[in-house]
This record gives structure tokens, sequence and C-alpha cells, in this order.
């Protein structure tokens, strides 16, 4: 089943749980994506910012030393709270060996605490690193960055009890919007997936690897 269609199912029973509440997440979602905020997000040709981070388990991981190896894939997620994400996150680990057969590695990214980055490990049985970005640092380097609304603030923690504020260590409410990058090794965008529509959004699986194909085999000039 693809991201995308196990995602639709899973919005469906969103809708059900949530009846005529459900307006509230799909409301942030165009107000997102009208906002205008992503406008000046990374875009292929763009070069990738550097960046080091700890992964769930404190081990330092560095894009430059990744890039050393061969391409790299950077996915943003939102928390391993977020069920949507969770379903991406075991799509990617799905076809993390033949990413590896290509040569590249992946890493995922969210502002969560390590901890939760664990959760998000054990509960998706992945086997790449989950990185913590303590206050979106490098998602706002590449422009997915974005403040969430007063009502679905509000609806998040007297509803699911989830208060953002608490799971990132700290009160600034923003998110990185789902995205998925491929980089060269040269550090240079040769893909870009952003879409404000966390639910039915996301980038497949199948499309990463054709774009690491690319890299990997390139048309002869």
């Amino acid at each position: 089943m693809s991201i995308r269609q196990a995602s639709a199912e899973h919005k469906v029973k969103a809708q059900g749980f949530l009846g005529e509440k459900f307006h509230i997440l799909t409301d942030d979602i165009d107000r997102v994506r009208t906002s205008g905020v992503l406008s000046q997000a990374l875009t292929v040709g763009d070069s990738a910012p550097e960046f080091t981070l700890p992964d769930a388990f404190g081990n330092e991981v560095s894009l430059k030393a990744l890039l050393a190896k061969g391409p790299v894939v950077v996915s943003f997620y939102r928390g391993e709270w977020c069920p949507f994400c969770n379903i991406e996150l075991r799509g990617l680990q799905e076809v993390l060996q033949r990413m590896q057969e290509l040569g590249a590695s992946l890493v995922a990214i969210s502002p969560e605490k390590p901890d939760h980055g664990i959760i998000a490990t054990e509960k998706n049985k992945l086997t790449f690193p989950v990185l913590s970005d303590f206050e979106n640092k490098v998602a706002r380097q590449f422009g997915v960055v974005f403040r969430i609304g007063q009502e679905i603030k509000d609806f998040s923690i007297n509803v699911f009890k989830n208060d953002l504020a608490v799971r990132n260590g700290e009160d600034s409410y923003e998110l990185p919007v789902p995205a998925t990058f491929v980089i060269d090794t040269t550090g240079v965008l040769r893909f870009a997936h952003i879409d404000a529509d966390y639910m039915t959004g996301r980038v497949e699986p199948e499309t990463v690897i054709s774009a690491l194909e690319v890299i990997a085999h390139p048309v002869a000039q």
C-alpha cells in the first residue's frame, strides 16, 4: 500500500472520530498553504545548509560526514505524535535498503526532544537516524517552518492532550511542513517535495528512489 493510500485511509478514520471538529485541522492546512510562508523554501538547484544534530541516542550526525559517503535523503516530519508522519517514516524504512544500494543515507528530522525520537524509532522499527532539531533551526534554514494557529493549538492541547511546548522543549509552537529533500554529494538539492497537506501530501518512497537513481546513473551527455 502506498503512503498516499494509507494516509487517505487514516484521514477517513480521523474525520469519523472528530466529526464536525475535523475542519479545525483542514482549516489550518489551508492557512499555511495560502500564507506564503513556504515561498522561501529551498528547491532544486539550491545548496543545502550544513548541519550537525543529535540523534535519538545522543550521537552527533553531520550532513558533511554523510555526504562524504554519498547522497543524502532528508525528511522533515512533525513528530512521533503525528500518525501521518509515522506512516511516512515506515514507508521510508521499507525502501531504506534500496537507498543504501544506491549509495545514499537517510535521516529524518523533527523538533521533538530526543526521547521522542527514541519512541519514533522503536514504534516504527526504524534503522536510520532520527534527529532532534531544537527550535527548528535546521528546518528554518531549509525554509519549511510555520507556526500553528491558535485554534489548532488549543484543540491539540485540550482534545489530544498534546502540548508541543512540552514535547519540543520550547514554546514557539512552530513545526516543519513535511518535506523531503535529496542532496547530492556536492551539497546541491536534486529533489524537493514540500506540501502543507500533512495528511495526504507526502512524497511516495518510490519517487525518492527515482531521484536517487538519476544521481547514481546520470544520463550520458
